[in-house]
């Protein structure tokens, strides 16, 4: 079992940027696809990236490729998503999301997730 506790939110200017950062406890980090989600108000959750085991391999949503990064480090027990050039749009809660084994872009094969963290970024 692992817990997720999300930080790194906050209101920004649309163009600028932020990082959040998921941190997981447990022992067994190294052994879940982690994913990053987003849910904006009156919406479904949304995919928004998603990285392996590893950390050798990453997958983003079409609305955010070339604008986020999301990455991990197995030592810390942290996944992170570094998210550049900020639009209005990306307003939403940002959810990390662990999963036993692969990766997936569907928040229905996510077994835990975190508590979520604000981010809000004004025109």
């Amino acid at each position: 079992q692992v817990q997720l506790v999300e930080t790194g939110g906050g209101l920004v200017q649309a163009g600028g940027s932020l990082r959040l950062s998921c941190a997981a406890s447990g022992r067994t980090f190294s052994s879940y696809g982690m994913g990053w989600f987003r849910q904006a108000p009156g919406k479904e959750r949304a995919f928004v990236a998603t990285i392996n085991r590893s950390g050798g391999a990453a997958d983003y949503a079409d609305s955010v490729k070339g604008r986020f990064t999301i990455s991990r480090d197995n030592a810390k027990n942290t996944v992170y998503l570094q998210m550049n050039s900020l639009k209005p749009e990306d307003t939403a809660v940002y959810y990390c999301a662990a999963r036993s084994g692969a990766t997936g872009t569907s928040y229905l094969w996510y077994d835990y997730w975190g508590p979520g963290t604000q981010v809000t970024v004004s025109s």
